[in-house]
């Protein structure tokens, strides 16, 4: 097992096969914490990884609203590539135009000829969602929702894979690759139930036009989905937030805002992000290998008082 690393606050790699025995001093830090007696959440140094999944398993139980945020990192362990980095889109087949959503208004019909036969990093993507499956990560999530552990999640990702593991109350705030979007009623639909003839396809309650969920480079976040990611994260008192590079706005400033209202963030990621400082737990590794183990926290802190 690779050595823990300290940046001001807990964090360390949590690999297959890692003990996962209770730690008693962490119950009682933890009382006192729930108690009120303890106004900072900063764990004792020295706490292993078991200590930190049961520091965050009670950090959640204690909380009266938390969310989740999810980026690409959950999704990469499904297949889907990223977009920047080692090995992205972006890396491989160069950034797209910044103009997508004024180049989709002035010519609608050309710009879903372009979606419906994509080429180049729009097709690698295209391919990649349409054979991605939910990981355990996202399945632990679902889970956590069903157990009422989880108020809703919040995503970047736009491959549908939480509603596909069984997620009930997600908000995609960057959109849905499967779904279309009247940009006059915002009313959704499915992408095989609109008829494509004739391009571009129109709105058959308001006779809008019609664009892939999917938000475009220049367009604005849907309004209806940003006052969701905003009421949910003002209400929020404990983020959980899971693979993202924290850099995409205005995604990157709901975990900051809860910071400052005085809630806990508690980060699963692979690498440092630009929110691991702000962090009260940084939990470095797969958001398939950690987030089932601190679901399963969840569940055991519930049988144990049930």
């Amino acid at each position: 097992m690779l050595a823990c690393r300290r940046f001001g606050f807990p964090s360390c790699i949590l690999n297959r096969g890692d003990s996962l025995n209770i730690a008693p001093r962490v119950k009682t830090w933890l009382d006192r914490l729930e108690h009120g007696q303890i106004d900072i959440f900063r764990p004792e140094k020295g706490l292993d990884v078991d200590q930190l999944l049961e520091t965050t398993a009670k950090a959640i139980i204690a909380a009266r609203h938390p969310v989740a945020l999810t980026g690409a990192g959950i999704s990469a362990e499904s297949g889907i590539p990223p977009f920047r980095g080692p090995g992205g889109l972006w890396t491989k087949h160069g950034e797209p135009p910044m103009n997508g959503f004024s180049k989709f208004l002035a010519d609608p019909a050309a710009a879903w000829a372009e979606r419906l036969s994509p080429r180049g990093p729009l097709k690698e993507l295209s391919e990649r969602i349409g054979a991605a499956r939910p990981n355990p990560g996202h399945m632990a999530l679902a889970e956590m929702e069903r157990e009422g552990r989880l108020h809703c999640l919040i995503t970047q990702n736009i491959d549908n894979l939480h509603t596909l593991a069984g997620s009930r109350r997600v908000i995609e705030i960057h959109g849905n690759a499967r779904l279309v979007r009247c940009l006059t009623c915002v009313r959704r639909r499915p992408i095989d139930e609109i008829s494509m003839a004739p391009l571009p396809p129109l709105c058959e309650d308001c006779g809008g036009l019609l664009k892939i969920d999917t938000v475009s480079f220049g367009e604005p976040i849907p309004p209806d989905v940003l006052t969701l990611c905003e009421s949910e994260s003002t209400r929020c008192d404990c983020m959980l937030v899971v693979g993202t590079s924290a850099t995409v706005y205005p995604a990157a400033s709901f975990p900051i805002d809860v910071k400052r209202r005085g809630g806990i963030l508690i980060e699963v990621n692979l690498h440092e992000s630009e929110l691991t400082e702000h962090c009260a737990i940084s939990l470095r590794g797969a958001a398939g290998l950690v987030l089932p183990a601190i679901a399963q926290r969840l569940k055991s802190a519930r049988t144990v008082r049930t």
